[in-house]
């Protein structure tokens, strides 16, 4: 099986003179060609000086090519982020970054099926390798769990408990992913259910396999919705609405909850309302996408929704980002002909940041409920 350790030992780290990173990389304790876990093994000096003037893209780009390596990146980059290290290099290029997501809708009807095309349709059988076997890409309920399976399968339970489902509600599940949801809802709380998806891989494998559960999907964008539901659902999607889309999405949920009705927003969130997403993690895994704040959320629901909990289980998503990495490793030999080295490390990359991220809580996860009552009173269950 492809390994990090076994690339860094194929290519040997390389004499040089100190560098501005060498500083700044102290700051959290890591050292450049060192022989810790968490320290970065160059193989091309020039790397550095990229990273320096193109900050996060430079640092992931120039990995992919292979122009350094560390064996333990979620360490690597948990490190970095306790130490805030950002702070240190500020490139010209977030000044641009703040200003084009304000003057354009980058998460337009338009564009709202490029993530589906160009990540979520990888292949069902590559996401079926990574992910449980209900294929949920979202984060686990680790409270009790031992496993994978069984933080997946307590997160689905939660979120239906937390919405007090019963026989005969009608549920919608905005962004239903592979139906994970849907078909656990049907077949535990008997409901009826509806999910839409902007991934025709996603549309057509529940399309395929649930064809015995009162369960629906439709390829479309959120915004065509109208239609009455007593419950609703969104996991994580809403990191791909957009600060300008946050109030369409609460109103498109408002216009399509029955009176009483209740949804419930499970989103990773970023803790400063004017951050921007990070350039790698755009260009490569979710174009297009945008973290919410606490704030932004709370401001689109304003006099639409009111907040009848907010839960935060963060740290959770270490934990399953570890495990999907464990799961890509241990398959990777199925997919490595399709896919290509380049996708190995970029994939790698990116589980492997994500989970120091938020090992540093750097960012969150959030389940949000709202109902459509000026004044509220519904239990809090966790």
């Amino acid at each position: 099986m492809a390994s990090e350790q076994q690339d860094t030992m194929d290519v040997p780290t390389i004499g040089r003179s100190r560098h501005l990173l060498d500083e700044v990389l102290g700051q959290a304790d890591i050292r450049i060609n060192g022989d810790r876990p968490w320290d970065m093994r160059l193989h091309r000096a020039e790397a550095l000086d990229e990273i320096v003037a193109r900050h996060n893209l430079g640092l992931g780009e120039s990995y992919m090519r292979g122009d350094w390596d560390v064996p333990a990146l979620d360490q690597f980059f948990y490190r970095i982020l306790n130490a805030d290290l950002p702070r240190y290099i500020k490139p010209w290029r977030n000044a641009w970054r703040i200003l084009r997501s304000y003057l354009v809708n980058l998460q337009s009807r338009r564009r709202a099926f490029e993530v589906g095309e160009r990540h979520y349709d990888l292949g069902n059988d590559f996401y079926g390798a990574m992910l449980d076997s209900r294929l949920t890409y979202s984060c686990g309920y680790w409270r009790e769990a031992q496993d994978l399976e069984e933080a997946q399968t307590a997160k689905l339970d939660l979120i239906c408990r937390k919405l007090g489902l019963e026989p005969g509600m009608r549920l919608l599940d905005i962004g239903c992913g592979w139906g994970s949801l849907v078909s656990y809802a049907a077949q535990n709380y008997g409901v009826e259910c509806v999910g839409v998806t902007v991934s025709r891989e996603q549309s057509a494998y529940i399309a395929k396999h649930f064809t015995d559960l009162p369960v629906t999907v439709h390829l479309q964008d959120y915004r065509c919705l109208d239609q009455p539901f007593d419950r609703i659902a969104s996991v994580g999607m809403f990191e791909h609405v957009g600060h300008r889309n946050h109030r369409t999405f609460m109103k498109v949920a408002r216009r399509c909850l029955k009176p009483d009705g209740l949804l419930l927003l499970h989103t990773i969130g970023k803790n400063q309302r004017r951050s921007t997403t990070d350039p790698w993690i755009e260009k490569y895994i979710f174009p297009n996408g945008e973290l919410p704040s606490a704030g932004q959320i709370g401001d689109a629901a304003d006099d639409l929704l009111t907040c009848e909990d907010l839960h935060n289980f963060g740290s959770d998503y270490d934990k399953t980002l570890m495990a999907w990495h464990r799961n890509f490793e241990q398959h990777w030999e199925r997919f490595a002909d399709k896919y290509g080295q380049r996708f190995y490390r970029m994939w790698r990359y990116y589980l492997l940041s994500c989970a120091g991220a938020f090992r540093a809580r750097h960012i969150q996860l959030w389940q949000w409920m709202f109902s459509d009552r000026l004044q509220g009173g519904i239990q809090r269950i966790s």
